[in-house]
């Protein structure tokens, strides 16, 4: 291997190895650049925010989201998160401002420790969720609001590394379904796809990383020979633009 690709896998070495915690990608802001849906969904989510007297927010990371939202907290919040390493930084981040973080599998077929008719509101960003425990945590009219990363996202990068889908039956015409078929009634909600621009090829080894069920066993030794190919895509001149596809649906419990 000459100098140039040994420099070159050396920085990406350094970028597999850069620590992720929470749901913080900031280390790649300007090197990872999406496009935006035509929805704000934290502005949603605070619109909902003052007709609330309790919020869940399910799968909130490290809290990062969460914390934006502070200014309009209702008086009562808990945050769950089903990651262990997340679940103490949640904690250290949102315990001073008496958010109670329960550790929890929000795939779960039940979420312990929350009581029926316990929310008038539970979001949820980018994260798993039950709709029958969604129907039985929610006040009644109580509101989920979710956004969601498609599953059919970034296909097209997936292919890059002969890598498909994990989650292929995360549409939104399916979540739609399974909240209607639990109770819920169905306020709004819509699909959309955008581009995800890649500036540079040591920062999706980060973002690669960070999500390891996107490209199973994902590491710069064993897919060197495709990130190279990005790479010189790069030099070359061409732009490593791929499909991003997310959702949002908002529910009312009746």
């Amino acid at each position: 291997m000459n100098a140039a690709l040994s420099a070159l896998r050396e920085a990406w070495l350094a970028e597999e190895r850069e620590a992720f915690s929470g749901w913080d990608f900031s280390h790649i802001a300007d090197r990872i650049v999406e496009d935006s849906p035509p929805w704000d969904y934290l502005g949603m989510a605070q619109a909902l925010m003052p007709s609330s007297a309790s919020m869940l927010d399910v799968d909130t990371g490290g809290g990062e989201r969460l914390l934006d939202l502070r200014d309009h907290w209702p008086a009562k919040v808990v945050a769950s998160e089903g990651y262990p390493p997340n679940v103490a930084v949640a904690r250290e981040r949102l315990t001073p401002f008496g958010v109670e973080v329960v550790e929890m599998d929000a795939n779960s077929p039940r979420y312990d420790g929350l009581s029926d008719n316990q929310f008038d509101l539970v979001i949820n960003r980018h994260g798993a969720f039950n709709a029958a425990e969604l129907t039985r945590i929610l006040t009644r009219g109580g509101v989920f609001l979710t956004q969601q990363v498609h599953g059919l996202s970034t296909l097209d990068l997936l292919a890059h590394f002969a890598a498909t889908s994990k989650f292929p039956d995360a549409t939104y015409e399916n979540a739609t379904e399974k909240q209607r078929s639990a109770g819920l009634q169905i306020t709004g909600g819509a699909d959309w796809t955008g581009a995800f621009v890649v500036r540079d090829v040591g920062a999706l080894v980060y973002y690669l990383k960070a999500l390891p069920w996107l490209v199973p066993d994902f590491s710069v030794e064993t897919h060197f020979v495709e990130l190279l190919a990005l790479q010189q895509w790069l030099e070359g001149g061409e732009q490593l633009v791929f499909g991003k596809r997310l959702y949002w649906l908002e529910a009312r419990a009746t």
